[in-house]
């Protein structure tokens, strides 16, 4: 197959925004990433996209021009917008098409998000004991890790002070007031050992990316980023997942440590090659495990990078340098999105302030959605 590579990238602002829909927000995004490659919409071939709440993505096609252009809708739950990145590449790697595009939006209420246990598979009991409230599961699974490895709260807390600073000097994100230790330690306590300045919430926000073949790259001399490899695994028997009712006495791995080893394997690199990493992050205590799934460091070690500031702006590796989902929030179609345009703007050098140093040369992301499934994907210049 041949090499893809991503020639434009756009970005709605992560938050709030009254006046505006999700649809209204993926259509501003398509359009800042259309310019940013120099191309018009009737120039894209191919599309996929997704949205959790703010409807079918092809519906864009309305106010952006009726084309006939094959369109994809995707939801993968937090994973869709990888999930939708990982579709129009093969799109162009298999010849089809020598432009697409990756696009991903959302527009979510107020409050944590809940979800039908029927419509996973579960019985009633899951629900009424609480554990489709992702605050109650995710605060469960890190302080079960925590005991296991003997990870700290302070731990916990300075991945959430990182994120506000970091937000501080992004555009796009949502937060962009630094929080200190103390108030986020000593903030409301949602679910034990986790207070609200360590969750995401939902939000909105849109994100579009548009894809190139290599020809079409040399044909318009674009500023280009290669996608080494986008990788995507489901949950094998035994994972401990988001909805998950009973902990398997077989183990037979967890689709991020899966997903990431395949990506690694197929890019012919390993995690101490990265410059650059964004995970998953739904809550502080997500971060710190998906930083061991992900091969970046061994479980237990996190203790010592966060106090080290290993994973810093100017670390060793830099970890959602946007200041990821705690400071821009989830809107779920486009929160993978968010984390391949955050890479493509480290890996040309647009960063600004948030800029890392030492030109990167290669990005990681990941995402994970329920009810067990990641994505990574692989950028590199």
């Amino acid at each position: 197959m041949s090499d893809v590579y991503i020639i434009g990238a756009g970005i709605h602002q992560f938050g709030r925004t009254e006046d505006r829909s999700g649809r209204e927000q993926g259509i501003f995004a398509v359009r800042q990433a259309l310019n940013d490659a120099g191309l018009e919409w009737p120039d894209v071939q191919f599309a996929a996209g997704g949205s959790r709440d703010g409807g079918n993505a092809d519906i864009m096609l309305n106010d952006l021009g009726l084309t006939s252009i094959p369109f994809v809708n995707v939801f993968n739950g937090c994973a869709t917008g990888g999930s939708a990145l990982a579709i129009a590449k093969s799109a162009i790697a298999a010849g089809e098409c020598d432009i697409a595009m990756a696009v991903g939006y959302d527009k979510h209420p107020r409050g944590a998000f809940t979800a039908d246990p029927k419509a996973y598979g579960l019985p009633a009991w899951y629900g009424q004991t609480g554990m489709m409230m992702t605050t109650q599961f995710f605060a469960l699974k890190i302080q079960r890790y925590m005991q296991l490895h003997s990870i700290s709260r302070e731990t916990l807390g300075r991945v959430a002070n990182k994120s506000f600073r970091n937000g501080e000097k992004a555009d796009h994100a949502w937060r962009r007031q630094p929080i200190d230790m103390d108030t986020i330690m000593q903030s409301q306590v949602i679910n034990d050992p986790l207070t609200k300045y360590m969750f995401c919430a939902p939000g909105e926000g849109g994100v579009a990316l548009i894809l190139a073949s290599a020809k079409k790259v040399r044909e318009l001399g674009s500023d280009a980023v290669k996608i080494s490899n986008v990788t995507i695994r489901s949950r094998p028997p035994g994972s401990f997942e988001v909805y998950s009712p009973t902990i398997d006495l077989v183990d037979e791995g967890i689709p991020t440590t899966l997903a990431s080893k395949a990506a690694y394997e197929s890019a012919g690199i390993g995690p101490e090659d990265i410059d650059v990493a964004q995970l998953q992050d739904t809550e502080a205590g997500a971060e710190i495990m998906h930083m061991a799934e992900n091969g970046i460091c061994k479980d237990g070690e996190q203790e010592q990078w966060l106090a080290e500031g290993r994973t810093e702006l100017d670390g060793t590796l830099p970890v959602n340098t946007d200041g990821g989902c705690i400071a821009c929030g989830e809107p779920i179609g486009a929160t993978g999105l968010r984390q391949i345009y955050e890479n493509v703007t480290q890996l040309r050098g647009r960063g600004g302030a948030r800029q890392v140093k030492n030109k990167p040369k290669t990005a990681y992301s990941h995402v994970y959605g329920a009810p067990g499934l990641s994505g990574i994907t692989i950028l590199e210049v």
